[in-house]
């Protein structure tokens, strides 16, 4: 799976992301990120490739207007995500939950300076805190990030703890 960690403050958001990609086998190449930019978004995806290709490479986010901008919680629910589950149909994968099957995506979306997470059922859920993770090693990242680890130690420890995160980081900023 994967490892993505955010952190968000009142002047930026830090996302932490690890390089390892894991199908049948264990891949590392830098143009296989797991963060990209779209305009004014950071989108970070975890989960089944196929539904993270789409999400960060095909899948054009609406812009918000002013107005949006002033409950970007409320755009996310009622924009973004209706948006998401348009290109996601129109590319042939499932948007209905199915209970049999294994988790095929969890996200984290930035925009406006806010994150996002969004569940496999496009629940959309924010933290009073600002720390979100994703990914089969987020939960070690996001123990030792509320332990007093730096970003970049909680990312080592969920690269020591989860067989699925690489010990290759990238660091972005929104």
């Amino acid at each position: 799976m994967t490892t993505i960690l955010a952190k968000q403050n009142a002047s930026e958001v830090v996302v932490y992301a690890d390089l390892q990609v894991t199908t049948n086998r264990k891949f590392l190449h830098e143009e296989m990120t797991k963060v990209t930019q779209r305009g004014q978004y950071l989108l970070a995806g975890s989960g089944l490739s196929s539904y993270c290709d789409v999400f960060q490479h095909i899948w054009t986010p609406p812009t918000p207007t002013a107005t949006d901008k002033k409950d970007l919680y409320h755009f996310m629910i009622a924009k973004v995500i209706p948006s998401l589950k348009k290109c996601f149909k129109e590319n042939d994968l499932k948007v209905e939950s199915d209970k049999d099957d294994e988790t095929r995506f969890a996200f984290l979306i930035v925009v406006g300076g806010q994150v996002f997470d969004i569940a496999e059922d496009f629940a959309v859920t924010i933290d009073k805190d600002g720390i979100f993770g994703v990914g089969s090693g987020s939960s070690f990242a996001i123990g030792a990030l509320k332990a007093g680890a730096s970003m970049e130690r909680a990312m080592q420890i969920a690269h020591e703890l989860d067989p699925y995160t690489s010990a290759e980081f990238q660091v972005y900023y929104g």
